[in-house]
């Protein structure tokens, strides 16, 4: 049995490592389709402005980009360093869609941002321009396989455990692929990167408009990051909902902790929108809209859904026929011909994963007491407050920004920019909020399915490595210190690319003459 210690440092560690990677991510795959969209413009139109705002918008998806390579390749490292069991016991699965992502993801976005930098003297425009559609092709690509890994582990489908090698193996890719769970996280993500993308160059537009440089690109920038934010906001709640809907389907309890709902309600439930807990961690006075979750949840007006004590008295019920799994494994694995045990074994093996959620109390888990089992239950229920609060902040950033960017589609649509400073500072002081909704989003995802690392098959207690503490402390220690450097000087390096500004010669030849546009018409 792993020290629980060692677990919770690994925990904290690999929390540390994926929301600093994170903080780099949405902002790449959002610049990465905001530059494609004025690179486009610039070959249609030939007007020098947008090729200027391709090549600084462009700048600083470089800088943003190198740090998140930086960042996320120490994370791959840690499946096998602080979660080896974990590697050992789903890594034929979990292994398949990360190989995927970095023969075929990240290689066709690492490529083609070279290009993209080095070849606008030595392409074709159209020829540049479709490299530049790759690269941000490559970063959403990226996002699809890593959320599709991600997304097996809050729904593990398409895979079985095998008797014989007591391992998970895939049954069938193609469900693992088209995972409903990791469909849905992956166009809520992106689109959520979309949204940053958005509020970043809005942000930093108005920042030029305020000093009074760079009006005509910052201008031309707002309209951009105006017409793509409000679409991307529109779509975050929208695809959002449908996140909630598959959760209901898979991960009953996640919900029901992020409502704070301990007993099921009359259907269609009421959605709370402010609570405050009592001494035994029930809401003590709530705030409701009836109706509202239910029918949002369940997209019906008769379906129950389930509280946090109906969920645990039912995990109690899968931990005993869990139970069944694991005795007949052990009689497996002594007489792998024992046909009795594996067709018990068979029967039971869905709930394989709840039996060893026993193994936190004792290790001869077929004698676990009745009492054993019901505390087992128990610990199906993650945090519920800072689920509650987490989701609650996150939803409320998605909506502000709705209205954020409609209000600057209007502005952009009658052309006025500067008649109101104060919104522009507005502009300006919103630049950390879609970080603070995305971060919050995957503590979301991951904090609320504990104490699962794999949902329902794989305690995250029983994953860890078998490491020491100060082994832990140590690298820890030195990850927060090295990431914390990186954002550092990611910070520097942006700031000043943005004193410079905007560039004419960048990746160009400086006496390079502008190109054509590609209708007869020219769009001024």
């Amino acid at each position: 049995m792993v020290d629980p210690l060692v677990v919770d440092l690994s925990r904290i560690q690999f929390a540390a490592t994926a929301m600093y990677h994170f903080l780099f991510v949405p902002l790449t795959i959002g610049l990465s389709v905001i530059m494609a969209i004025m690179e486009s413009v610039y070959v249609m139109t030939g007007r020098q402005v947008w090729r200027k705002a391709t090549l600084f918008w462009g700048t600083l998806f470089g800088i943003n980009f190198a740090m998140g390579v930086a960042t996320g390749i120490v994370m791959e490292f840690q499946f096998g360093m602080n979660w080896s069991y974990y590697s050992h016991y789903v890594g034929d699965v979990f292994g398949a869609p990360l190989a995927i992502e970095g023969l075929m993801a990240f290689f066709l976005e690492a490529t083609f941002v070279g290009l993209f930098f080095f070849g606008w003297d030595r392409l074709r425009p159209v020829a540049h321009l479709a490299v530049t559609w790759l690269v941000a092709l490559g970063t959403n690509f990226s996002a699809l396989w890593i959320l599709i890994a991600n997304g097996w582990m809050q729904n593990p489908v398409g895979a079985s455990f095998n008797p014989d090698t007591m391992r998970m193996e895939i049954t069938n890719f193609m469900e693992v692929v088209f995972n409903p769970v990791a469909q849905a996280k992956f166009v809520h993500t992106v689109s959520a990167g979309y949204v940053c993308g958005a509020v970043f160059v809005l942000g930093i537009s108005a920042f030029f408009l305020l000093r009074g440089k760079h009006t005509d690109l910052a201008k031309r920038s707002m309209v951009v990051a105006a017409s793509f934010g409000l679409a991307s906001a529109l779509s975050v709640v929208v695809l959002g909902d449908e996140s909630g809907y598959v959760a209901t389907e898979h991960q009953k309890m996640k919900i029901a902790a992020m409502e704070a709902m301990y007993e099921t309600e009359p259907a269609p439930a009421a959605l709370t929108l402010f609570a405050i807990p009592g001494r035994d961690g029930h809401p003590a006075f709530e705030v409701q809209f009836p109706w509202i979750l239910g029918i949002i949840t369940t997209r019906s007006f008769d379906r129950d859904l389930p509280g946090i004590t109906e969920l645990t008295e039912h995990a109690a019920l899968r931990i005993a026929n869990g139970l069944k799994a694991y005795t007949a494994l052990q009689a497996i694995k002594a007489d792998p011909a024992d046909s009795g045990a594996r067709t018990t074994f068979d029967a039971a093996k869905a709930d394989l994963g709840y039996a060893l959620l026993l193994k936190k109390y004792r290790p001869d888990i077929e004698n676990a007491t009745g009492e054993e089992i019901v505390q087992a239950s128990l610990d199906t229920v993650p945090d519920v407050w800072p689920l509650f609060w987490s989701f609650r902040i996150m939803v409320g950033c998605g909506f502000f920004f709705i209205g954020f960017f409609a209000l600057w589609f209007y502005k952009a649509s009658i052309h006025k920019f500067e008649d109101q400073r104060w919104l522009l500072w507005a502009c300006v002081l919103a630049l950390p909020l879609p970080w603070l909704a995305i971060e919050l989003g995957w503590l979301i995802a991951e904090y609320g399915r504990q104490p699962w690392v794999v949902e329902g098959v794989l305690p995250t207690f029983y994953a860890a490595s078998g490491l020491q503490v100060s082994d832990l402390v140590i690298s820890l220690v030195f990850f927060v210190s090295l990431y914390t450097a990186l954002i550092v000087v990611e910070l520097f390096l942006m700031v000043k690319a943005i004193r410079k500004g905007p560039s004419d010669t960048f990746g160009l030849d400086a006496g390079a003459e502008p190109i054509e546009p590609v209708d007869a018409v020219a769009v001024k």
